[in-house]
């Protein structure tokens, strides 16, 4: 499937939504949909390439939905990084019967079911050839999954953050209720945060831009995406500024 070709990037930070684990159910996990996730993923590391993932926790609980309703916003965003814990043990289970070797770093101390987040240690994890699951955000609240990511990513030094979700990339209006809207092949930070287009949140644009990290954003559903996306195929929309212009 590879072709012989080389992969653009050598260490990744690949951002899953949790929704995108639903499949066609109203919540919770798909095992068919987590099992097709954790082959792509899986032949992704098996090309050489470091991959770390942080994964949300939508399809579970969401924290700002529920603090809406009037719950602590507090107590809510930590039920919602206890849901991405689950999220991340179903993945790493997944990806180990595909044959890799994974680890799973929770920024809640959990240390029965998975190991606090050290950054040295997950670097070096990486280094040895395992698959890091970051689970459970930053630990904090009031921060989203998208913030985790680019802090992740920065903190590992990743090349790329892979955002894959339901969505074929970042729209100028929402595809859902405009027929009219735009999609975009390539956008920068700034526009990204001038215009307020759906692509993560403005803490997270904002550490990408600092660090001067490409965001990659495509759909999950289509099988094989994530691959593409390793080589460097026009599989969505890249969000990167003035140092990447081609």
């Amino acid at each position: 499937m590879t072709g012989g070709r080389t992969p653009r990037y050598r260490r990744i930070l690949l951002k899953l939504s949790g929704e995108a684990l639903m499949g066609d159910s109203a919540y919770g996990i798909e095992p068919r949909v987590i099992d097709r996730i954790a082959e792509e993923i899986a032949e992704v590391h098996r090309m050489g390439v470091e991959t770390a993932v942080v994964i949300g926790g939508g399809n579970i609980f969401r924290g700002v939905s529920a603090a809406s309703r009037g719950m602590d916003r507090a107590t809510a965003d930590t039920m919602g990084m206890l849901a991405t814990v689950m999220n991340a043990l179903a993945l790493q289970q997944a990806l180990e019967k595909h044959g890799a070797v994974t680890r799973v770093q929770s920024a809640i101390d959990m240390k029965e079911v998975a190991e606090p987040y050290i950054r040295r240690r997950a670097i070096r994890h990486l280094e040895k050839g395992r698959i890091v699951i970051f689970a459970a955000g930053t630990g904090l609240p009031f921060f989203t999954t998208d913030t985790a990511a680019a802090l992740r990513a920065a903190e590992i030094g990743a090349e790329v953050i892979m955002k894959a979700t339901k969505v074929d990339g970042v729209y100028d209006s929402d595809p859902r209720t405009d027929p009219n809207a735009v999609r975009y092949d390539r956008v920068g930070y700034d526009e990204v945060l001038a215009k307020h287009l759906k692509v993560m949140d403005a803490t997270a644009i904002s550490m990408a831009r600092e660090h001067n990290m490409s965001i990659v954003v495509f759909s999950l559903q289509e099988r094989g995406n994530i691959l593409k996306a390793i080589f460097g195929e026009t599989v969505g929309t890249v969000v990167e500024g003035s140092g990447h212009a081609e």
